[in-house]
Parts: structure tokens; C-alpha cells; sequence
């Protein structure tokens, strides 16, 4: 339906229109909605959360950590990639995986502080 034939009643117009203005750009809610996706899995957060504490992780310690095979973590470790949240970089023959810049609030956001277990 076009714009000019919306009828739409506005409680508080002024907040309503100044809110409208600001609004996310549709480029930037589908990046936003990639990230939050990429943290859907029960794995992928509990890697993105490993990452977050430790800094950086291999392959063979954040499947330790997960205790999951190297493959599948391997796996969700693409996927996190994918959606822009974690980096990785070689050393050697091994790649080291860390959480992209910004990351980190956002898993921060995902996880309940009064649910996070500490050791």
C-alpha cells in the first residue's frame, strides 16, 4: 500500500514522527538480524561466549571447552563468521578465531547476567 494512502492514527505525532526519522535503515536491521541470528544455535553462543571470556580460542580448545568434535565446531565457527561475529586469523597451521569488534556486546546482550554461570 503506498504511503499516501495509509490511514494511521497517531497518538503522539511529535514523538512519533521525530522516532520515524531516527529509525534503522533497512540495510542496517538486516546486519543487526544476521548477528542476532548467528547466536540462534545453543553452540554457537556457547562458543561466542567462550570467545568473549578467553579472547582467543583454536579450533581444538573451543571444541574441549563445547565438548563437540572439531568438525562441528568447525562448522558454527563458519556460521559465526558468516553473520560478522567472530575473526579469525592463522598462526602457523593452526587459525585462531576471536570475536569481531562489537561482537562481544552483543553476545553480552544475548546472555541474562543473572543467568551467566561463573567458576
Amino acid at each position: 500500500m503506498a504511503a499516501d494512502r495509509w490511514e494511521l492514527l497517531c497518538i503522539d505525532l511529535e514523538v512519533a514522527e521525530r522516532l520515524r526519522g531516527r529509525r534503522l535503515s533497512v540495510s542496517r536491521a538486516e546486519r543487526a538480524a544476521g548477528r542476532a541470528r548467528g547466536l540462534a544455535d545453543p553452540t554457537r553462543l556457547l562458543l561466542a561466549a567462550a570467545l568473549s571470556e578467553a579472547g582467543e580460542l583454536c579450533v581444538c580448545d573451543l571444541a574441549w571447552i563445547a565438548e563437540r568434535s572439531q568438525n562441528l565446531v568447525s562448522h558454527h565457527l563458519r556460521a559465526l563468521k558468516a553473520a560478522g561475529l567472530v575473526c579469525s586469523r592463522r598462526e602457523g597451521k593452526m587459525v585462531m578465531y576471536s570475536l569481531a569488534e562489537g561482537a562481544a556486546a552483543v553476545v553480552a546482550a544475548v546472555l541474562d547476567p543473572v543467568e551467566v554461570e561463573t567458576t
